[in-house]
């Protein structure tokens, strides 16, 4: 069985604790695009306006093996996955 990379993304960390931006959109989605690598499994979590995760995972699409979003109301939360395992 292949172990893949696992990738955390607090997602509040992209905009330093201050409030999001959409001003800054397209920086705080580079920022998750490094952090995320090629093929890794990526989880979200944290503080964050809807439209950043939205637009985070939509980037990811296509970067990411497979995508889960955490927080302790919902707990894991599949996205996507890509992983013909």
């Amino acid at each position: 069985m292949t172990v893949y990379q696992e990738v955390t993304i607090n997602v509040n960390t992209l905009y330093a604790g201050e409030t999001a931006k959409l001003s800054e959109l397209d920086g705080y989605v580079l920022k998750a695009k490094e952090l995320a690598g090629e093929g890794a499994n990526v989880v979200l979590t944290g503080n964050g306006p809807i439209w950043l995760y939205l637009k985070i995972a939509h980037a990811l699409h296509g970067k990411a093996r497979k995508l889960v979003y955490k927080s302790p109301v919902t707990g894991e939360v599949l996205i996507f996955n890509h992983s013909p395992d």
